[in-house]
């Protein structure tokens, strides 16, 4: 829940298909958990995850556009309109055989 700097204009994104609210300035990571508990769940475990550092140092809030390319959530400014997916979009290829 946000307490202050509620004046400023929002901003939508998608995050695994579903709208996430921030506002104009946010990082991703914060427009995200100021709209949900977790960022992604991690790839070797599959637990919740939010950021570690949050200040670029760590790999702990990578997301991905549809394209394949990474995003640290940390540091990039949410922007209307932006899509983006907790997984790779070529994770669900890996060990099925089958080719993207």
């Amino acid at each position: 829940m946000r307490v202050a700097e509620t004046d400023r204009p929002i901003v939508r994104l998608t995050l695994d298909g579903e709208t996430v609210t921030g506002l104009a300035g946010d990082t991703v990571l914060t427009a995200v958990l100021t709209d949900r508990r977790r960022l992604r769940d991690n790839e070797f475990e599959r637990r919740p995850r939010a950021g570690f550092c949050l200040m670029g140092a760590c790999q702990d809030c990578w997301l991905w556009r549809p394209d394949g390319a990474r995003v640290r959530a940390c540091s990039t400014p949410a922007e209307d309109g932006m899509e983006l997916l907790s997984r790779s979009p070529l994770e669900r290829w890996v060990g099925s055989g089958a080719q993207p």
